[in-house]
């Protein structure tokens, strides 16, 4: 029975792609599926594009492939990867710049298509509401702020660009699991309406999303993470995958890191609200019939997925202006650590009111205290830091405020509380994006999907 090898590759905007190297030279892999994108990094890239409108794209995209292409193409494996971000055009022609100066020949297509900002007054017009998901919100009170707006593709046009004969796909916001699902589809011809069988593409997708999390990278409890061997060599995981789509979830041999029950189990449900029903835009997955089978030595055989019809509607993450922050930072060294970081936000805030700064939201956090644990931080231990820092965050409409928000942390180096060890610089007022999820009709987003194909080199 045909079987096809998928690596993982990063699973973040800035995430290591040294391990990839051990999984092309001794994993045997045909494919990498590499995830750079989140909700946040949307963010990220916005600001990247405001600056620089050839920019919005993850720009490790690039680096990564300048240093592993040479490698792929002596063994044959192919890359799929979302580092378009908001710019798919803009990172093919960085990367074909790449390519064209190191005499390297490739083909590249690009998937577009997932970018409805422009189209979001059609799209109201046409009878979608765009509603906040979790609030319910209408979306007049933020469309006039909204700076980028991107549904979540499917794997199809993913496949479809593998079917052209594209040695690299380059898309933008697509489904974390899409980028392993359409490999499989493309090569084992699954039809879009066998849902088991996507189901078992979506289960391995959303396996080797997070890199190095599912080979046992910020894996397990007290004690149980120090068991991990080798961390310093972590290889990422690898899918072997039959056409019936159970697969062999394991690693290149020789890196560090651990493959087991546990440590896949762990991954599976992360990021899941309802096990039975993870929705994707291809299948709605019911991981309760999963089997984990550990064989021992980094394997774990996977099967039993069951999948039902995929939804309607496609989620679309919006962001809109929200805003400005402003930020302060000061530190005290022992004793009573934590009670002069206290003092010192209380002498802030005064502050901040008698100057009458229109604040709408504050945050105050003691790092080495409760910057983590929030609310569940152990008052016992409060008193006895050895050190405490202190930051506070505003949000406001004006820009001034936030700018000048830091000013008031540097003259309690010598005129609050003692004996301040360290005070960060003042920061500039940070634009704040927020988002806004929402759903729009699917066949709405699809017939606007576009597949170009390069040839770089």
């Amino acid at each position: 029975m045909k079987s096809i090898r998928i690596g993982a590759g990063l699973g973040f905007y800035g995430d290591s792609w040294q391990p990839v190297k051990a999984s092309i030279e001794r994993g045997g892999v045909q494919y990498i599926a590499s995830d750079h994108l989140s909700e946040l990094t949307l963010a990220i890239l916005q600001k990247d594009r405001q600056r620089d409108p050839s920019a919005g794209y993850a720009r490790d995209g690039v680096p990564m492939l300048a240093e592993l292409w040479p490698l792929a193409a002596k063994h044959g494996v192919k890359f799929i990867l979302n580092a378009g971000g908001l710019n798919p055009q803009g990172a093919r022609e960085a990367l074909a710049k790449a390519f064209h100066a190191k005499g390297w020949k490739a083909s590249i297509a690009t998937v577009t298509g997932d970018s409805v900002l422009e189209r979001m007054d059609e799209l109201r017009a046409a009878g979608e509401a765009l509603t906040h998901m979790d609030s319910g919100a209408d979306i007049s009170g933020v469309r006039d702020r909204m700076l980028f707006a991107n549904a979540y593709l499917g794997a199809q046009p993913i496949a479809e660009a593998l079917a052209k004969g594209a040695d690299i796909v380059l898309t933008g916001r697509v489904a974390d699991a899409a980028l392993t699902l359409g490999p499989l589809a493309h090569e084992f011809g699954w039809r879009w309406d066998d849902w088991d069988r996507l189901a078992a593409g979506l289960t391995l997708g959303h396996l080797l999303e997070c890199s190095g999390q599912g080979s046992g990278g910020n894996f397990g409890s007290s004690g149980e993470w120090a068991k991990i061997p080798d961390y310093a060599h972590l290889g990422y995981p690898i899918a072997e995958v039959s056409e019936d789509g159970r697969a062999l979830f394991t690693k290149a041999p020789g890196t560090g890191g651990r493959v087991s029950f546990d440590t896949i189990r762990q991954q599976l449900l992360y990021e899941v609200h309802d096990p039975h029903a993870y929705f994707s835009p291809d299948v709605v997955l019911d991981m309760g019939a999963l089997k984990f089978d550990d064989e021992g030595g980094d394997r774990v055989r996977v099967s039993g997925a069951s999948g039902a019809p995929r939804p309607a509607t496609l989620k679309v993450v919006a962001g809109y202006h929200d805003g400005w922050m402003g930020t302060g930072m000061i530190g005290f060294a022992w004793p009573e650590a934590y009670a002069k970081c206290a003092k010192s936000a209380e002498i802030i805030q005064a502050l901040v009111k008698e100057r009458g700064w229109k604040v709408e939201d504050s945050n105050i956090e003691y790092i080495g205290y409760d910057s983590l644990l929030g609310a569940n931080a152990d008052p016992r231990h409060r008193d006895e830091l050895n050190e405490c820092f202190l930051r506070m965050t505003v949000r406001t409409q004006d820009k001034r405020v936030a700018d000048a928000f830091g000013r008031l942390f540097p003259w309690l180096g010598l005129s609050g509380p003692p004996y301040v060890g360290t005070m960060k610089g003042i920061q500039p007022a940070k634009e704040l994006l927020g988002i806004w999820p929402t759903l729009v009709a699917r066949e709405r987003v699809e017939s606007k999907v576009n597949i170009e194909l390069e040839q770089a080199g």
